[in-house]
């Protein structure tokens, strides 16, 4: 089992990555929303080092991401992989980043239990 990690910058293709991975019967997954750590800094007032940072971004349209989380068996890793990148182009900037890790066990997914 892995938990894939999917976070997607270019929050416009979405549904299309829902409706693909739907269409493959890779469903069940959970969708959180943030933001990136430039964001985040830009914001704190007590850091005057990225004073020159704020102004330059003030302007610029709150930048947010979508991050996905899956749960899924070993064999269904490849294909997942295979349909995001079918959908979204990974290799030009600021469209996403795609990794999973392992898990030692799941729980709470109904009668399926994975040790």
């Amino acid at each position: 089992m892995h938990l894939l990690f999917f976070i997607l910058k270019k929050v416009d293709l979405m549904e299309d990555v829902l409706k693909h991975l739907a269409e493959h019967n890779i469903t069940g997954g959970t969708i959180l929303e943030g933001v990136g750590m430039a964001e985040a800094l830009v914001n704190m007032e007590d850091l005057p080092l990225f004073g020159i940072l704020r102004k330059a971004l003030a302007g610029e349209e709150r930048e947010i991401c979508k991050i996905m989380l899956f749960v899924l068996p070993d064999e269904k890793i490849a294909e997942t992989r295979k349909i995001i990148n079918e959908t979204v182009s990974l290799s030009e900037p600021n469209s996403g980043i795609l990794f999973s890790v392992p898990l030692s066990f799941v729980e709470g997914l109904g009668d399926q239990t994975w040790n």
